[in-house]
């Protein structure tokens, strides 16, 4: 398997012939103060299979901060990947929505992907102090 796409940005949709498209991709976000909460955005997931892949797969997707709490509840998504005869490879794509995202300190985040329990990819996000200059 190959992640060919792990992204948070500020969003994310798939169009009816299944193309993935993606607004604003970002791993920063400033703020006068905490906890801060981010309105909407989304993580977009593109993911590519071998034909000898094909079968039952499992994705967690977890968010933790840099102590390695959970700063959202664990996603697990279960779907089988199937390839057409005709070929070698297969992708699925999707976009997860994250409304009212709560972040308690400035620090560092991780968002982070497991495949069948393997950590196959992980996408940084750092909270930062934002200085008013007068």
């Amino acid at each position: 398997m190959k992640v060919e796409v792990f992204t948070l940005c500020k969003a994310a949709t798939i169009d009816s012939s299944g193309s993935l498209s993606i607004l604003s991709t970002f791993d920063t976000i400033t703020a006068t103060q905490i906890p801060i909460v981010y309105p909407t955005c989304s993580l977009a997931v593109r993911l590519r299979f071998d034909k000898i892949e094909e079968g039952n797969k499992t994705l967690k997707l977890s968010f933790i901060d840099a102590d390695g709490k959970k700063v959202l509840h664990t996603l697990e998504k279960s779907f089988t990947i199937s390839i057409p005869s005709n070929s070698s490879t297969g992708s699925i794509s999707f976009p997860l929505l994250l409304q009212q995202l709560k972040l308690k300190t400035f620090g560092d985040y991780s968002i982070n992907l497991a495949m069948d329990g393997d950590l196959v990819a992980d996408v940084p996000l750092c909270v930062r102090l934002h200085s008013v200059r007068h």
